[in-house]
């Protein structure tokens, strides 16, 4: 359909035009209607210093509150409320639990809020529960329970707090080693 003449010299090619829609092969055809061979450009947004003040920073992210002193650097894992997580967690640093995950997990710090639910295992170093944990955790440092929290199951801290109102039942016991090597500070049921 677009190709060259043999008769025609590799020279004699006419310059290159602007892209059109290709001519009609013969009267008998319809015109075809032109069909632009790019979108058309975006504008380009204004430079920093173009309206005389700086670029808004980006957006905080919607449902995740920002704490003091608190870096949300590193490997983070938040399961949203509504949201269902099953399986093996691994390279996770933090994990905020909003809705429900029934998963084997090792990790620096786990925290269920008290819309959440895990049911598993979990090896963590601390712990701050105002949700409900079901299964077998091991904190290596301090468990903390919120006065919404209900943990049962298999339970192993060093230290550990609960808030009044907070809830702790099934096989639970101090891990005397680790206890020790804490920074003084009591290890037993400080709450209620």
């Amino acid at each position: 359909m677009f190709r060259r003449k043999k008769d025609e010299p590799e020279d004699m090619k006419t310059p290159a035009a602007p892209p059109q829609a290709p001519a009609p092969a013969s009267p008998s055809e319809p015109e075809a209607e032109a069909v632009p061979a790019r979108p058309f450009p975006r504008p380009a947004p204004p430079a920093a210093g173009a309206l005389g003040r700086p670029p808004a920073p980006p957006a905080p992210r919607s449902g995740v509150p920002a704490r003091t002193g608190e870096s949300i650097e590193g490997r983070k894992l938040i399961v949203g409320k509504e949201i269902v997580l099953s399986g093996q967690i691994t390279s996770c640093e933090r994990l905020v639990v909003e809705g429900r995950v029934e998963a084997s997990l090792d990790s620096r710090w786990m925290e269920i809020t008290d819309t959440g639910v895990f049911k598993g295992m979990a090896e963590i170093e601390n712990a701050e529960i105002a949700g409900v944990f079901e299964g077998t955790l091991t904190v290596r440092e301090k468990l903390m329970i919120r006065s919404g929290g209900k943990v049962s199951g298999t339970i192993r801290y060093a230290r550990i707090e609960i808030e009044e109102g907070g809830q702790i039942s099934g096989e639970v016991s101090v891990d005397a080693s680790r206890a020790a090597k804490t920074d003084g500070a009591s290890y037993g049921n400080d709450g209620g």
